[in-house]
């Protein structure tokens, strides 16, 4: 009588599960019925994981790509004018923030990320999913094993000088951040910080405008080393690129995404959130992409990256960035 007893108590247990998961089961039919997702986005070559997600559930993904500075202007006068298209935003996580102050962005927590970092998720809004990494590239035919960089101090080393590349440390914001993430969290005193900084000035870096031109030169052999992305050693593959796998922490800022709030495609906004932050994609972007992601277990196809430690850096404000980017011009411009 007890078994019975037991068996019906679990039974009616069970029918509210089972109809508790039939919203989550018909998402798929919902947003294919929708027919497609807008995804506004200032993250590149990422192809690969629209096509999969089109292939998986039918529903076309359309992607626009905006730069950060852009971002924020274009959004907004879409949105004040109730005419905003997109249905999923992905950007740097300031502009995110700025864009859910200012009631833009929808409330949804993806149950694909639950086994993400809990810092990963901001106000129910925003997602992060990775972090756009840096770290140190060189030329593999041209720098010898044992001088490959040990430590990020290593390149203030004379005979770099006039080899290194890297974005504008005056004008590029994630370059800013990036130093000033070295002396909050690597370098161990402001004295030693500057020290780099003078150092890695006097051996005259020539300047790009982002990571994105960093790498040709290094390639070329213009240039021997560079601060830049790891993700570079696939994306330009077959260059002879490759990291100095450095004792220090790799560091950078996370990327985010979040759904638009009266997003026209709101099923299939969360249908493409969910298949984003999926292990299957997750793959994609990190075997494809080389970006760093942060689904569990996950790794891009780069020697000994699964074995360092990556750290996200507090971003800076837009005062902030404006102050250390006229401080670094004065540093990178002294004699």
């Amino acid at each position: 009588m007890k078994k019975i007893m037991i068996l019906v108590v679990l039974a009616l247990f069970a029918v509210p599960c089972a109809f508790a998961a039939a919203p989550g089961q018909a998402l798929p039919e919902k947003a294919k019925a929708e027919g497609k997702v807008t995804f506004y986005a200032n993250i590149t070559s990422v192809e690969p994981i629209l096509e999969d997600f089109a292939k998986r559930y039918g529903v076309k993904a359309e992607y626009t790509r905006l730069s950060t500075t852009k971002f924020i202007a274009t959004i907004m006068t879409e949105h004040s004018a109730g005419k905003l298209t997109a249905d999923v935003l992905q950007a740097p996580m300031p502009v995110l923030e700025f864009l859910m102050e200012k009631g833009v962005l929808a409330s949804y927590v993806s149950p694909a990320a639950s086994g993400y970092p809990k810092w990963a998720n901001k106000d129910g809004k925003i997602q992060s999913f990775g972090i756009e990494y840096a770290a140190l590239i060189y030329n593999k035919e041209l720098v010898k094993p044992a001088d490959v960089p040990k430590k990020y101090e290593d390149l203030t080393d004379p005979k770099w000088k006039g080899k290194i590349v890297m974005a504008d440390p005056s004008s590029h914001p994630t370059t800013i951040s990036w130093l000033v993430g070295l002396k909050e969290n690597v370098i161990k005193s402001e004295a030693e910080w500057m020290k780099f900084l003078k150092g890695l000035a006097a051996n005259k870096p020539m300047f790009v405008a982002s990571f994105g031109p960093t790498p040709a030169p290094i390639e070329s052999g213009e240039k021997w080393i560079g601060i830049s992305m790891p993700k570079y050693i696939i994306t330009k593959a077959p260059a002879p690129l490759d990291w100095a796998q450095v004792s220090q922490p790799m560091m950078g800022t996370p990327r985010g995404m979040a759904i638009t709030a009266g997003a026209p495609h709101p099923n299939a906004a969360r249908l493409f959130e969910d298949y984003w932050l999926s292990r299957d994609a997750m793959k994609i972007m990190a075997e494809k992409v080389g970006e760093y992601v942060l689904a569990p277990g996950v790794y891009p196809p780069i020697a000994g990256i699964d074995k360092a430690k990556v750290i996200p850096i507090r971003e800076l404000s837009d005062d902030e960035i404006k102050k250390w980017g006229g401080e670094f011009k004065k540093i990178f411009a002294a004699p």
